[in-house]
């Protein structure tokens, strides 16, 4: 019997609609239903892709007995956090207060008013490594609720109170400025790791926001040292586990140090990040491996996370079913399929299964080339690829030709779990990479896949007033209000697609998007919030600005109302802009690796940002020789427009007439502007 959940859009959800737990999705009248009942709230947060999220689904929530205990002590509340943020946020951040720290599956215990009051994250079915066992927790739990229910009122209300004490006054005091940068730089330099680079230990996540900052770092003030760490880090990922050596797109993180064993799930949004973090380091330079790291992630996206309706699918699975058999004997199944779910076996190497798909020969080649190995460098004798030699191989095309032979092996096997739902941020990450990407290196098919999925947001997510929903699947919208992210990353899609195709009706939509930043999300001082000042009241109302997995909602709304405010010449963008970076001032300093985008927007203030506006007629050799230069500037979140002079189309081409009747490019920073040049050259000195 299916439970409430049968009836959502969300993937995750969906994987527990025949639990014999009595799910309610997240909502108002679950917990009028815990109140009528008198029960404690049963708040189970996770994410479609999370390995540890099945365990525990298969574990408990799919076992009889586990679920009767459930169902008859508690309202059981099923959330999805890539569909409600501000849920998973505010109840994440009760979690990290109480225990230190945090993760998925979340599990919280909420009064009926949805005050936290006990927490955790995955409990085993029976009592191991010093944990207690969910049914043992769910005992406790309502054995507190029926005798100590004083108690319990106090627990929660002094959590709420102390949450609630948290709001934050980061904003107004002033902007970054070199010394708070050079700070920045500094802090990286302290943690970065000398010997297989990227920042800090393991687990180590591909930090692409930190790139970007020292990327435009080095454009702005030269410093060998940041693009040293920033070219280091690239190929050290590029040559790891982390990244797909056959497939393209990089895994979520690495269990090591070195980029060796990566946690096999693949997200949108760090593959548009990467995505465009290598494209940039191509173009500071000019590297043959960013350059093909930059357009076989792309590829990957388009041929593995296009969904049919030209929308990006969230993430695939870190595990695939296997037929019994293979690899680990204690591991079991979490239902669908006959076999298995193991992790990374979609992705995984024997010396064995090399010579099964490539011959005795070519497979020892590969295994030296890929570095699989007899112990293997994951479970049960198997290895994931990497490329661990310095040198390119001594036969490119049969490198190449074994290459395919795997890719098409493994087609075979059985593919991880795609989670389908189309998120309206992550979405605007995808656009950005790949319109640049495309127009960078001569794919025009990028460009319209980033424009498709542009008009899948319009149509789909935007409503007649531009207030964006989260969140849809199979083109259907979801129920979900989105939240700042949303506005900022789908902003900053549609300005990189403004940029590479000279429409200026993405430049518009942007503004809609900004203005609704500007008039909902925003605080006293230019603070933001994470949602909307009209969204569902929770116990508290999130607003965090560190960098995590994804640029925060607040510095990615920064960098947006910056490079709109480049476009337009308004300063109300402006002044949004330089309130909200007021955090970045704070932070930087003190917590570089996680305010990297933040570092990144500061990085485009200080240089101006750049305008930049060619002019003249389509099929003019000279206009797109000045339209290419300009596409490959490095100044710091320079922006660009092109077309006819006196065109409508962009506020930066107004009042741009041609030189001696020729095609020229107009340079302005900092409210100043130089002359026009015709020589792509002189242009190029300029950026």
């Amino acid at each position: 019997m299916a439970n409430r959940l049968a009836h959502e859009t969300s993937p995750y959800l969906l994987q527990h609609a025949d639990n014999p737990v009595d799910w309610w999705p997240w909502s108002a009248e679950a917990f009028e239903e815990a109140r009528r009942r008198d029960v404690p709230v049963l708040l189970s947060v996770g994410y479609s892709s999370c390995h540890w999220c099945h365990v525990m689904a298969h574990e408990s929530f799919e076992d009889d007995a586990t679920a009767a205990l459930v169902n008859e002590n508690f309202v059981a509340v099923k959330v999805d956090r890539e569909e409600r943020p501000d849920v998973d946020a505010v109840y994440m951040e009760a979690v990290q207060a109480a225990t230190g720290q945090g993760g998925w599956p979340m599990t919280v215990f909420l009064t009926p008013d949805a005050a936290p009051f006990y927490f955790g994250t995955y409990f085993p079915p029976e009592p191991r490594h010093g944990m207690p066992s969910f049914p043992e927790i769910l005992e406790g739990v309502k054995g507190a609720w029926a005798d100590r229910r004083d108690e319990v009122g106090e627990v929660a209300e002094r959590i709420v109170k102390d949450l609630a004490g948290r709001s934050l006054a980061y904003g107004g005091d002033g902007v970054p400025g070199e010394e708070e940068l050079a700070q920045a730089l500094l802090g990286l330099t302290r943690e970065y790791d000398a010997t297989h680079a990227g920042f800090g230990g393991a687990p180590k996540f591909p930090p692409s926001m930190t790139l970007e900052f020292l990327l435009r770092h080095h454009a702005r003030t030269g410093s060998e040292g940041a693009l040293q760490m920033a070219a280091d880090t690239c190929e050290a990922m590029a040559r790891g586990g982390i990244y797909d050596q056959l497939g393209g797109g990089f895994a979520r993180y690495a269990v090591d140090r070195a980029w060796v064993v990566p946690h096999f799930e693949k997200m949108l949004y760090d593959n548009a990040l990467l995505c465009r973090a290598y494209a940039h380091l191509w173009k500071a330079t000019g590297s043959d491996l960013a350059r093909r790291v930059a357009l076989e992630t792309a590829d990957f996206l388009v041929r593995e996370l296009r969904t049919p309706e030209g929308g990006f699918a969230s993430a695939l699975d870190a595990d695939s079913v296997v037929a019994d058999g293979w690899g680990h004997p204690d591991a079991e199944g979490s239902g669908g399929g006959t076999g298995r779910h193991v992790e990374g076996a979609y992705y995984v190497w024997t010396p064995a299964q090399l010579t099964e798909v490539l011959g005795a020969e070519d497979a020892a080649l590969a295994a030296a080339h890929y570095g699989v190995t007899e112990d293997g460098t994951f479970e049960h004798g198997s290895s994931v690829l990497q490329l661990p030699q310095e040198a390119g191989p001594a036969d490119a095309d049969r490198i190449a030709s074994i290459a395919a032979r795997l890719l098409a092996a493994r087609e075979e096997r059985e593919r991880p779990g795609r989670d389908d739902k189309v998120v309206a941020a992550w979405n605007g990450l995808a656009i950005a990479a790949l319109a640049e990407t495309g127009a960078l290196f001569g794919r025009p098919d990028l460009v319209e896949r980033a424009t498709e999925a542009a008009d899948l947001l319009v149509r789909v997510h935007m409503d007649e007033s531009a207030r964006l929903t989260r969140t849809s699947k199979d083109g259907r919208a979801g129920t979900n209000d989105g939240v700042l992210e949303d506005y900022a990353d789908v902003a900053e899609g549609f300005l990189a697609l403004a940029a590479v195709t000279g429409e200026g009706a993405w430049l518009d939509f942007a503004g809609f998007l900004l203005d609704l930043v500007i008039d909902r999300f925003t605080a006293e001082g230019g603070a933001l919030y994470d949602t909307a000042h009209d969204a569902e009241a929770l116990i508290r109302r999130p607003q965090d600005p560190t960098d995590n997995a994804a640029p925060s909602g607040w510095t990615a709304a920064a960098g947006a109302l910056l490079s709109y405010a480049a476009h337009t010449g308004s300063d109300t963008h402006r002044a949004a802009a330089e309130g909200a970076l007021g955090v970045v001032k704070a932070l930087g300093p003190r917590a570089p690796r996680f305010i990297g985008w933040g570092l990144a927007v500061s990085e485009a203030l200080l240089d101006g940002p750049r305008e930049i506006a060619v002019v003249g007629a389509p099929g003019d050799e000279a206009f797109q020789e000045l339209r290419r230069t300009a596409l490959l500037a490095t100044a710091p979140g320079a922006v660009l427009a092109f077309g006819a002079p006196d065109s409508e189309e962009f506020p930066l081409l107004r009042d741009r007439p041609l030189v001696a009747g020729g095609s020229a490019a107009y340079v302005c920073r900092h409210f100043t502007c130089d002359a026009p040049v015709t020589d792509p050259e002189a242009l190029r000195r300029k950026l």
